[in-house]
């Protein structure tokens, strides 16, 4: 089918879908060569785009396959692939301002988006596991339908707001409180974070999250980021990250990369992979504005593990918490005094899930507290190894004779 790729009201370039796959079969005519997806331009000569990026970025707008319950979501819609349902909802999200619209059409951003119109549950309800009966109608206009990540998730509206409520998983359950966790312990430090708290349905823990994109703005997640420019080999993963940045002129970059890897410190996170980060910009101007608040960090506090307190893997620029966590550039803004009472305040989140007990919150806790005292010797550290650099260079600059300045009468001589 024929479409045109949409970023609000502007056509960006003419495409067909294909309606047997869901991918993009063909791309026509680029009306707009600054409005492409983010991390798409890079193959952008004499107006020619690779069908094969533009593929993989509208693709990736799909629900991952390791979805938890996909398998009979996609019976009960009756299809066989995730990307099939991307355009039932015109590929609209709520997370950027890119759609399409069918060739011809007369429609318009702001009758379709999700940011200021109403949007089915039948999705959402569908992946949390609710019967339907088989004769009722699923109205597949969803922003469900382009979510990520592997935990059920679905969006809600309330009192006009739009909320991303999502699940857990294993024995204990314990993402929804570790978000809860992790959002406390980021107001104590003064960090740029989602705000989450507790819901509970059918007696399930979950999390609740206000969507912090507006009409105006989109999130670019880091992986889509790194692909607006080709990796040096001799250029670290970190370093393309903040080299793509710079060229894209995302501001304060190292500073709030600083605060995520602090907090991923803390709560031995495992899985700040590249599209659990990004950045934020607006979709009208294209202005960046700077890192996104940190949000997603559930899989952490050791969540899948009894053995609490033993080292996990790191993401997404070291394999060890010990390693990344030299990446910090600053750590002069981290005050432990702030944390003091947070080990009480995580067990009182933790006593409310029906599956962790109070040795383990207790454990946890008493580890977060060591963990951020741990911390506290790493910023002492840092802040003496940058005074004694900051001497050595001072001496250095004492033992280096100043060069001689001429006087009246070399420059008569001259």
């Amino acid at each position: 089918m024929e479409y045109i790729l949409m970023h609000k009201n502007k056509p960006v370039l003419d495409l067909e879908i294909d309606e047997a796959t869901g991918s993009v079969s063909k791309i026509g005519t680029v009306h707009n060569i600054d409005h492409l997806p983010v991390g798409t331009y890079s193959t952008v000569e004499k107006n020619n785009v690779s069908r094969n990026i533009l593929n993989d970025w509208w693709t990736g707008r799909s629900i991952p396959a390791s979805r938890d319950g996909l398998k009979d979501v996609l019976l009960i819609l009756g299809v066989c692939s995730p990307a099939l349902l991307i355009d039932k909802c015109y590929g609209l999200s709520l997370s950027d301002q890119y759609w399409v619209c069918p060739k011809n059409s007369v429609m318009e951003w702001e009758t379709v988006n999700f940011f200021q119109n109403d949007f089915t549950n039948d999705v959402g309800e569908i992946l949390f596991g609710y019967k339907r009966n088989s004769k009722d109608l699923i109205n597949l206009m969803s922003p469900d339908n382009t979510s990520d990540g592997w935990l059920k998730k679905k969006w809600l509206i309330a009192d006009g707001n739009r909320y991303l409520m999502k699940g857990s998983s294993g024995v204990f359950r314990q993402e929804p409180f570790n978000e809860v966790i992790a959002s406390a312990l980021m107001k104590r430090l003064n960090i740029n974070h989602v705000e989450y708290t507790l819901t509970f349905e059918q007696n399930k823990p979950y999390s609740l999250c206000e969507n912090f994109i507006t009409p105006e703005t989109e999130l670019i997640p880091a992986w889509r980021i790194m692909q607006t420019r080709k990796k040096n080999n001799s250029h670290s993963e970190l370093m393309h990250f903040l080299l793509c940045c710079e060229k894209l002129g995302i501001p304060n970059v190292q500073d709030s990369l600083d605060k995520i890897l602090t907090i991923d410190y803390i709560i031995s996170n495992e899985d700040r992979h590249y599209n659990n980060f990004g950045a934020i910009r607006n979709a009208e101007t294209l202005e960046w504005l700077g890192i996104a608040p940190v949000y997603d960090s559930g899989t952490s506090l050791w969540y899948n593990t009894v053995r609490i307190g033993t080292l996990t893997d790191s993401k997404p620029f070291k394999k060890t918490h010990a390693e990344q966590i030299k990446l910090v550039k600053d750590l002069s803004w981290y005050n432990f005094d702030t944390l003091k009472g947070i080990d009480n305040e995580i067990m009182e989140i933790l006593s409310k899930s029906e599956e962790i007990d109070k040795e383990r919150g207790k454990k946890i806790a008493e580890t977060v507290i060591l963990r951020a005292e741990q911390l506290q010797g790493i910023a002492a550290n840092k802040k003496q190894s940058i005074v004694a650099d900051l001497h050595k260079k001072q001496l250095e600059i004492a033992d280096t004779p100043a060069k001689k300045s001429k006087s009246k009468s070399d420059v008569e001589l001259e």
